[in-house]
């Protein structure tokens, strides 16, 4: 079963074709991503229409260029997968209406996939997969969660963020101290050159007795103590960028173990784009090793939005039997979609 994967939530444009044979983990056959960074820097932040018409104008050349790497054709492609949701609504209809063209001029079926259960399955990807079942903690966007996962389409949350996700307090956190759009990954650049103790900065909802998280009181510590540097906030930037990641990771890694202590799981799964900080990395690495808990990550370049794990996340539906791939080409997106209600088909 060959699935061609369509991503076009938001920023970035990615296709991808996955391979499946019988009950084995799906293989990535190649892959292609545009990211919109450069286009959408001098706004600070996205433009949801210029996003979309930045998908129309990639998404076939991507397309052309994965069948080329794959050595594959068009009408080698069994299923044609999509964001279905969630995302900004322009850009998901992009990606909906070019994979339900596709598949009716090909008289394949379609499926519509959810963007964050793309992510949760992204470490099936890399290089040592995991297994079932195991802890999840999905950091993506405007997504913070730490979720139970006994199989594909088995998630049960056990914590998510009440305001601010982790990447937005990544975010916000660098527009705050000047730093240039993405503000996260320059955020993690320049703390490498800071003290992570220079500013006590709060971890919000640390000692909160459950698995939630709250970022928004951090970004407020952080316009706070940038308005007193005032001045000296260009030479103690690195000191303000270090401290505040250091507050980040630790509420991430506590409430990640206590979730690993709460189920009595010895296997975590990290996914979505804050997963890629080589701090978080590190400091999970090693609070895991203590425990003898293996800990799972998607590959570097996998982390942000891309083709391959929507690909990935319809392939393993479809071969647990909790999806069906429809022939109806009629198509709606769903911009906001709670992952505890994606339910089999």
């Amino acid at each position: 079963m060959l699935v061609l994967g369509i991503e076009s939530s938001c920023d970035e444009t990615g296709v991808a074709l996955v391979e499946a044979q019988g009950s084995a983990t799906p293989l990535l056959r190649a892959h292609a991503l545009h990211s919109q960074i450069a286009m959408h820097q001098a706004y600070g932040g996205v433009v949801p229409e210029l996003a979309s018409r930045d998908h129309i104008r990639r998404v076939l050349p991507l397309a052309q260029t994965v069948f080329a790497e794959a050595g594959r054709q068009l009408g080698d492609v069994d299923v044609v997968a999509y964001t279905r949701g969630p995302g900004l609504a322009g850009a998901l209809l992009v990606g909906a209406g070019v994979a339900c063209a596709l598949g009716a001029a090909l008289g394949k079926p379609v499926l519509g996939v959810h963007h964050l259960e793309g992510h949760l399955l992204s470490p099936f990807l890399s290089a040592d997969p995991p297994e079932f079942p195991f802890v999840a903690l999905l950091v993506s966007g405007g997504h913070t969660q730490l979720m139970r996962v006994d199989g594909v389409g088995h998630y049960e949350i056990l914590g998510e963020t009440i305001d601010d996700a982790a990447g937005e307090a990544f975010d916000k956190s660098a527009k705050l101290m000047g730093l240039p759009y993405p503000g996260g990954p320059w955020l993690a650049r320049l703390s490498e050159q800071g003290d992570a103790t220079a500013f006590k900065l709060p971890r919000p909802l640390l000692h909160s007795g459950d698995l939630d998280f709250s970022f928004a009181g951090l970004k407020t510590a952080v316009m706070t103590q940038a308005r007193k540097l005032g001045d000296q906030l260009e030479a103690r930037k690195a000191d303000l960028a270090a401290s505040t990641q250091a507050a980040i990771v630790e509420v991430l890694l506590k409430k990640s173990i206590a979730a690993l202590e709460a189920t009595g799981m010895n296997r975590l799964v990290v996914a979505g784009g804050v997963g890629a900080n080589q701090d978080l990395r590190r400091q999970l690495d090693a609070a895991c090793a203590k425990r003898g808990v293996r800990v799972h990550y998607p590959e570097l370049h996998l982390c942000t939005d891309n083709g391959a794990m929507i690909a990935m996340a319809a392939a393993m539906r479809l071969q647990a039997g909790m999806a069906e791939a429809s022939t109806r080409y009629a198509f709606d997106v769903k911009p906001r979609w709670p992952l505890d209600s994606l339910q089999a088909a």
